[in-house]
């Protein structure tokens, strides 16, 4: 049976979860920074505490006369964030601040279907309730690697997801686990996990990118993910970059995606090793039976010609299409994320050296372009915001 989730009944008590979402404030701090009258502001806490959101937390510091009381939200308050990617699942629960109090991550094909995936994250939720994380979950939020019609929490023609053409996963996830779920893009999830504890933490506007299996870009505007009209906005990976190029998952050829999405750029690496051209690549090829992004970047490690031959044709053609979108959306940051970002700086390098040369000096001119910091987690803590948002909203 559903459990219930206790929400704000108003939008005053929604702003107030969502600021002590960034740590425990002072009645005082709060006052500073809501329109709120001091006797109203006590009102609003007292009635988040009356429903179990929010808790007194002892007194604050003086701030030169009498000793305010400190709030925080309450400590039992749990969220499960669900990062499915193509190749692999993360899984982590967090406390109602969004710190990661546990994470696993296991590889998982996306090709089996949602039946098989789902349980699966299930399972490992599961597994954090054996071992006392939680007793309760107050919302879960998911990503998957494709198109996903956020309104009705389910994936539309995903590309790479046999099968999962409008399943709806917000409805079956929220059913097994018994409390409110939302679903997005697995690339929107990384924006906002950036966006509350990565990089972005003081940035308003950014791009986010994300090279892995697939090739997508999260956009962040006013502080707010922009999903388009029908939520398939920064679908970066399927602009056409070559019209006599490769054909791409999607059915058409010459895509961004069918050039260094992952797959793309393990065909390519298998390509050099089988005809001698990269005798890393060859070594590992015949050890392992198949390569992998992380074989490419060992391998530029170690100096092979072709390896690095591979990241910066890769990053170059990411670089076109990326310059366009900073001289369209003119950001404040580009952060560069995923399996293949872990290329390293060679990719780096070579994006920023295309994007810094064919877009506007004035978009550019202090637009930093990073790689993530995060890594793993920046999809789960994504995902676990994106339902706070939801729980942390009026009713």
């Amino acid at each position: 049976m559903k459990r219930s989730t206790m929400r704000p009944e108003n939008v005053h008590q929604a702003t107030l979860l969502r600021l002590l979402r960034d740590g425990g404030r002072s009645r005082a701090e709060l006052a500073d920074v809501v329109d709120l009258s001091r006797s109203k502001l006590n009102v609003e806490l007292d009635a988040l505490i009356e429903l179990g959101l929010v808790e007194s937390a002892g007194l604050a510091a003086s701030r030169g006369g009498r000793r305010s009381g400190k709030v925080r939200l309450s400590p039992h308050t749990r969220f499960a964030g669900i990062d499915i990617g193509a190749t692999s699942i993360d899984v982590a629960v967090t406390n109602g601040e969004l710190e990661v109090l546990g994470h696993v991550s296991e590889p998982c094909d996306i090709r089996e279907g949602p039946a098989a995936v789902l349980d699966r994250a299930v399972d490992l939720l599961g597994k954090f309730r054996e071992n006392g994380l939680f007793t309760q979950l107050h919302g879960a939020g998911i990503g998957v690697p494709g198109p996903v019609s956020f309104p009705e929490g389910v994936p539309v023609v995903p590309p790479i997801m046999p099968g999962w053409d409008r399943y709806p996963v917000r409805e079956a996830i929220g059913q097994e686990l018994g409390c409110p779920a939302m679903v997005d893009n697995d690339v929107n999830i990384m924006a906002l996990g950036e966006l509350h504890a990565g990089l972005a933490r003081n940035v308003d506007d950014f791009l986010l990118v994300k090279i892995g299996t697939g090739v997508g870009c999260g956009i962040v505007v006013d502080g707010k993910i922009y999903r388009g009209v029908s939520g398939s906005a920064g679908d970066i990976g399927h602009i056409r970059v070559d019209d006599l190029g490769p054909v791409c998952a999607c059915g058409n050829s010459g895509c961004l995606e069918a050039y260094f999405g992952g797959a793309a750029l393990a065909r390519e690496a298998t390509g050099l090793a089988r005809s001698g051209a990269s005798p890393y690549l060859a070594e590992r090829l015949a050890a392992t039976g198949e390569l992998r992004a992380e074989d490419v970047a060992a391998a530029a490690a170690q100096g092979d010609a072709e390896a690095i031959r591979l990241i910066r044709d890769g990053g170059h053609r990411v670089g076109q299409v990326l310059a366009s979108l900073v001289s369209f959306f003119n950001p404040g940051l580009v952060i560069i994320a995923g399996g293949v970002a872990r290329l390293g700086h060679v990719l780096l390098a070579e994006i920023r050296s295309v994007v810094y040369r064919r877009s506007l000096p004035l978009a550019t001119g202090n637009m930093p372009i990073v790689l993530s910091e995060l890594g793993e987690i920046a999809g789960v803590v994504g995902a676990a915001r994106l339902i706070s948002d939801h729980v942390y909203s009026a009713k």
